[in-house]
């Protein structure tokens, strides 16, 4: 038994070194062992084609980037890679400009990009150029606004002022002036009262002592025992006392 044992394990000893050089490889020229663990790689400038490491091919207007990763080359400044691996130039519109990257154009300001060329904004009358990248390329100056593709003046009526909002009115009425049917009409403020500046309303309040009754101001009648409340136009009744009638009674 033991001189079996003994056989099996000559077998193996002899048969691994065999194993281990057919599953090895020379390593190719412009090739180096790698830093890290088994195997082979192609050196600075170099692909691996197959089992060899082939030189890299830098085409006309382009530089090698002395980096292990990607094609090995990059198209110089104002050259594009196309699909044939070549680099061939930017082609700049007139109107237009080389982008800092380059590899594309952009237009000019007052040009706007029109399939393959740069095409000039004609402003209309009273328009100037709009910094947007999407929309309208202009924008009608103030007092004037968009009517088709061109800027008309606003019509400002009397005691009104231009009031810059680019949705809605373009004007809004002078202080103590009401918008009735596209003009700008004076507030009526009754004998006691004063201008309210709420964008709603009738417009005015009445002084404190006052209540509003239809386009007047009557005054409060305050009973005995009572006060004018917080905002001054009504009255309520003193503590310990309680609203019966139009008077102000003691409460049980």
């Amino acid at each position: 038994m033991a001189l079996f044992v003994g056989s099996i394990f000559a077998v193996m000893l002899f048969a691994l070194p065999a194993f281990a050089q057919t599953d090895t490889h020379p390593i190719p020229e412009n090739a180096s062992a790698k830093r890290y663990g088994d195997g082979w790689e192609c050196n600075v400038g170099f692909r691996l084609n197959e089992n060899a490491c082939d030189a890299v091919v830098v085409p006309q207007n382009a530089y090698a980037t002395n980096r292990s990763y990607g094609p090995g080359w990059e198209c110089l400044h104002g050259f594009r890679k196309t699909d044939d691996a070549e680099c061939v130039a930017v082609d700049v519109p007139e109107g237009g400009f080389l982008d800092p990257s380059g590899e594309r154009w952009r237009c000019l300001r007052g040009y706007t990009k029109v399939d393959g060329a740069c095409q000039e904004i004609v402003l209309p009358a009273n328009a100037y150029l709009a910094d947007t990248s999407d929309g309208s390329n202009w924008t009608c100056e103030r007092g004037f606004e968009l009517t088709g593709d061109q800027c008309t003046a606003i019509v400002v009526p009397a005691n009104a002022f231009l009031n810059g909002s680019e949705y809605g009115q373009p004007w809004t009425c002078e202080r103590g002036f009401i918008e009735k049917t596209g003009l700008c009409e004076a507030v009526v403020i009754p004998e006691n009262a004063y201008f309210d500046d709420a964008t709603y309303g009738s417009r005015w309040k009445c002084d404190r002592g006052y209540a509003a009754s239809g386009e007047t101001c009557e005054l409060t009648v305050v009973p005995e025992n009572a006060h004018l409340d917080r905002l001054g136009n009504r009255w309520e009744c003193d503590r310990n006392y309680q609203k019966s009638k139009g008077q102000c009674v003691l409460s049980n």
